[in-house]
């Protein structure tokens, strides 16, 4: 299992590379239904995951001239605060409720991915204005931190709709906040208890090749075609997680319980 599991980390980071998000959404399933981690310290985790693999990217989206730093500043700094905050109320809930809740936003993210809203049809007149910008960045980093999720398929339209940037330029620029949310987000958990550094050393490698795989690939492949495949993939995904987490609020299962 731990080798399907470094797999789908690979695909993680080719997803981040290619499209700035989609792929982050996927890691905490993976380490709970398929490494097996306790869902308390998977949320940590994938955060440490998500971030190190993104500022990776990001390192490599900047040598394109593809950050806006304004944009990254703005959006960065006040995601930085919601993620800790949002990292305050994950003990809050049970691993079950959490699942579903995750589950959720999965299936918002798929449809909306499905939907195809045609965000690159948006004129590209980048104006990243500090309250407009900064309360979506806020608003973004409390899903991080609550959820352990990058926020890429949040940021991205977000920066094309609000701070007005090209598609490749909101790719590269959401990976700077997608790092600097996540390992906000990773010092927030960290105080609830520590998560095996070996399996996520082992995870990120994994996503850092396919991050590598994915910065590559990414100015020759359709992201429509992309966005369409992952938007299916995370459906099913929601759709799993859903499954295996519903029982615990059906009826009559409290009576289950000792």
């Amino acid at each position: 299992m731990l080798a399907f599991a470094l797999i789908l980390a690979f695909g993680i980071g080719l997803s981040l590379g290619l499209l700035g998000s989609g792929g982050s959404i996927v890691t905490l399933p993976v380490l709970v239904y398929v490494a097996g981690v306790p869902v308390p310290a998977a949320v940590g985790m994938s955060l440490a995951i998500v971030g190190a693999t993104s500022a990776a990217g990001a390192w490599w989206k900047q040598r394109q001239g593809l950050v806006h730093w304004r944009a990254a500043t703005l959006f960065g700094a006040t995601g930085i605060v919601g993620a800790l905050v949002g990292a305050q109320f994950t003990p809050l809930l049970s691993p079950a409720a959490l699942m579903l809740l995750f589950a959720a936003l999965m299936a918002v993210v798929a449809a909306r991915m499905l939907a195809r809203r045609g965000d690159e049809a948006v004129e590209p007149l980048p104006d990243c204005r500090p309250v407009r910008c900064g309360l979506a960045g806020f608003a973004v980093g409390v899903l991080t931190g609550f959820l352990g999720v990058g926020g890429g398929f949040l940021i991205v339209p977000a920066m094309i709709l609000f701070a007005r940037l090209p598609m490749a330029t909101a790719v590269g620029t959401s990976l700077v906040v997608i790092a600097a949310n996540s390992l906000a987000g990773v010092a927030g958990h960290l105080r609830h208890g520590a998560f095996d550094a070996n399996l996520a050393l082992a995870f990120l490698a994994a996503a850092l090749l396919g991050m590598a795989g994915g910065v590559a690939l990414g100015q020759r492949l359709s992201t429509g075609m992309l966005r369409r495949v992952f938007g299916w993939f995370v459906l099913l995904v929601a759709g799993f997680v859903l499954a295996k987490n519903w029982r615990e609020f059906a009826p009559g299962a409290s009576s289950d319980r000792p």
